[in-house]
């Protein structure tokens, strides 16, 4: 048994020692003091019923001062915090995904239908740990890696908002044609209360998108890959899910280009689930040409030893996610943990039937 604070029991068993100490001694000098005393008490003193009486109430204050003792001992024990240790061992097969998405206005059915199709597979998780980074022209660690589902849930509920938000923005205030945002005089409001919702999620993934240019594909790639926690130091077995149409919009030389990216992650044997939009959500924002960028994007994505989709209406999440399964996970390294497990329940037991036994004498005594 290990005791939190036992300077708790240091201190208090010797003060109840020398309080029922003192307390005897005062009772033997205060036995009998003064008064005036009741003549022939003799022949009463013979009566079997006193003698039976006075061996009861002799009993019956041995047994309140014992329980009252050990009520006042299990309360020190108690306050003590009675505590066990415990050593757990923790060698597991897990894995790491991370969900990487290009938040680019040109893919938000895309994102849509996959964030929610995730949302059920991530309440299905047990163990495996989770994350999602999103990123444009610049890259935001939106969840980083863990897992507490409930979490890694209400925030895919959050982007899938965000993934509305930029249909409603495509869909009803801009025009095809031109490219810039159309909206009449009465739906100002509405717009402008679309578009600060809208630069509340843009704001981390355009930083210098002027100069830089929008949908830096490798460089999303890059900074997801180097999210992951201990990447150097831990073999597990990680995996990047990537939505993209590889549609990259650059303004000047981005840092890293899609080859270099997945070059990077198959270093790092980190595997690649690429998922590219199908031809008629293609859309008229791209001025690349689809079939060399869906080319370009497989390629990349094989590089990494991954798995490349292309969206469909028979295309199923919860078929990616089996496809991921079926890699092995590799064991994670033993991982040692102290734990300190509060043990009350003995305390607690004694405490309980000694107040109640002096409830009871209590009760009987004033029969």
């Amino acid at each position: 048994m290990h005791f939190i604070y036992p300077w708790v029991l240091r201190i208090g068993l010797p003060v109840l020692a020398v309080l029922v100490v003192l307390m005897h001694i005062i009772r033997r000098k205060t036995k009998y003091r003064g008064g005036i005393k009741a003549a022939n008490t003799f022949f009463v003193k013979n009566l079997d019923a006193y003698k039976t009486r006075k061996n009861f109430y002799r009993v019956i204050s041995i047994v309140l001062e014992v329980c009252l003792i050990t009520s006042i001992i299990s309360t020190l024990v108690l306050v003590a915090r009675p505590s066990k240790k415990e050593t757990v061992n923790n060698g597991t097969k897990k894995r790491d995904i991370f969900l990487c998405m290009d938040v680019s206005y040109s893919i938000y059915d895309l994102n849509y239908n996959l964030v929610e199709n995730l949302e059920g597979v991530v309440s299905g998780l047990d163990g495996d740990r989770f994350g999602i980074c999103i990123y444009n022209t610049s890259t935001v660690l939106y969840v980083p890696m863990t897992d507490d589902y409930d979490f890694i849930i209400s925030k895919l509920e959050e982007i899938k908002k965000y993934f509305a938000l930029q249909k409603e923005y495509m869909e009803k205030y801009t025009d095809p044609n031109t490219g810039y945002a159309k909206y009449d005089t009465e739906d100002y409001e509405e717009y402008t209360k679309l578009q600060e919702e809208l630069d509340y999620y843009d704001a981390g993934t355009l930083v210098n998108n002027y100069i830089k240019g929008s949908s830096l594909i490798g460089e999303g790639l890059a900074s997801c890959m180097y999210s992951f926690p201990r990447l150097d130091d831990e073999d597990r077995t990680r995996i990047i899910i990537m939505s993209t149409d590889n549609a990259q919009e650059a303004l000047s030389q981005p840092l890293v280009e899609l080859q270099e990216a997945t070059e990077l992650c198959k270093k790092n044997d980190i595997k690649v689930f690429g998922i590219f939009p199908n031809r008629e959500n293609w859309s008229w924002m791209n001025t690349s040409d689809y079939e060399s960028d869906e080319a370009a994007f497989r390629s990349a994505v094989e590089v990494t030893g991954g798995k490349y989709y292309k969206e469909s209406e028979t295309l199923s999440v919860d078929d990616i996610i089996k496809d991921i399964e079926h890699e092995e996970a590799l064991e994670v390294e033993e991982v040692t943990i102290t734990k300190v497990v509060d043990k009350p329940m003995v305390p607690i037991i004694v405490l309980v039937i000694s107040v109640s036994i002096i409830l009871i004498i209590g009760l009987v005594m004033r029969l």
